[in-house]
């Protein structure tokens, strides 16, 4: 379990230090970037938040308050608190046209920066629960490796970047194209701007 909650949180600082980013789309308070690696596509969104940093991490990192502001986030149960920094959860996601809905397992790791410059770490990844088998009525999807990093900007505001790797499996609900997708990340970031503020 300690590899597990370290090797979740390394791998989001590994994808967000990856050379190689593009920018796609910019907006007011909002960048969105994506790199690509073989079959694997990344995307990350910077957004510009006027609360501290403190504040948008403890916000951000209780999934069970994700559906106020993320559509794809139909429930969220914490299954098992694993310690004060790592919790799993069990989170639906609505349909999408001609597929079951889906559901994952999820370890969610938070960090606090251990020095000032550092950022403030929420990171996500599927993990297998013997006692949560996948049910026929949904397909298991898994979370390769998304979170949040969170940067101090000022002492009342933030940067927050949420990065994802994606796989075909989450693929549905970016739609085919990436004009396509970046609308509805565009949608979910802003909507996460406005929870947080």
């Amino acid at each position: 379990q300690a590899y597990l909650s370290y090797s979740n949180v390394a791998a989001l600082t590994h994808l967000a230090a990856k050379p190689g980013w593009e920018i796609t789309r910019t907006l007011d308070d909002l960048k969105i970037w994506t790199h690509e690696e073989g079959d694997v596509l990344s995307f990350k969104v910077e957004m510009q938040v006027k609360i501290p940093s403190h504040q948008a991490f403890c916000l951000l990192s209780d999934f069970t308050s994700r559906q106020q502001w993320d559509k794809h986030f139909l429930t969220c149960e914490v299954l098992q608190a694993v310690s004060e920094e790592e919790k799993i959860y069990y989170v639906t996601s609505p349909p999408t046209r001609g597929h079951k809905p889906r559901d994952f397992v999820i370890l969610v790791s938070q960090r606090q920066p251990c020095k000032p410059w550092e950022p403030y770490t929420v990171a996500v990844r599927s993990v297998t629960l013997r006692a949560v088998p996948p049910a026929p009525e949904f397909c298991r999807s898994e979370i390769l490796c998304a979170g949040f990093q969170i940067h101090s900007t000022t002492s009342t505001s933030c940067t927050v970047c949420y990065l994802n790797q994606v796989t075909s499996g989450v693929m549905p609900y970016l739609a085919a194209n990436l004009a396509g997708s970046s609308k509805s990340i565009e949608d979910t970031a802003l909507e996460c701007i406005k929870f947080l503020e």
